[in-house]
């Protein structure tokens, strides 16, 4: 990938991925709309990243790689943290939610109507988060 960035497992870190991937994003001329969706979404993997599968653990790095190709953004986080299945994952009832005044719960399922595609793998004791999101 084009870009890379390598970040502490620090819950401060986030504002420097949302520069990083502003910054990168700026080049591409897209709407302030979709610039924010995919900023939105990425902020919300990578503090998942940080605080669930990392437990904020200083001296755990994630990597973050960044590219455009064939009018198609690519973001892809690797980690060595604990890994999240996505079989075990259902998409919450965002009604409910609301009626009940919940907080947090819903950022996996507002990832995955942002981006057009979203994947988790482990390879060994790596583990990759990838999104892509069309541009035109």
């Amino acid at each position: 990938m084009n870009h890379t960035l390598r970040v502490s497992c620090n819950r401060q870190n986030l504002k420097v991925v949302r520069d990083f991937v502003g910054e990168f994003l700026a080049e591409y001329g897209l709407s302030v709309i979709l610039q924010n969706q995919i900023i939105l979404a990425i902020d919300e993997i990578v503090a998942n990243l940080i605080i669930h599968s990392n437990q904020e653990d200083d001296s755990k790095f994630l990597d973050i790689r960044l590219a455009v190709e064939n009018n198609e953004f690519r973001f892809e986080a690797e980690d060595g943290g604990a890994s999240f299945s996505p079989s075990g994952y259902q998409d919450p009832d965002l009604l409910e939610h609301i009626r009940l005044a919940k907080k947090g719960g819903v950022g996996i399922a507002l990832v995955s109507r942002i981006m057009d595609s979203v994947e988790y793998t482990t390879i060994g004791t790596r583990n990759f988060c990838r999104l892509t999101k069309r541009l035109a």
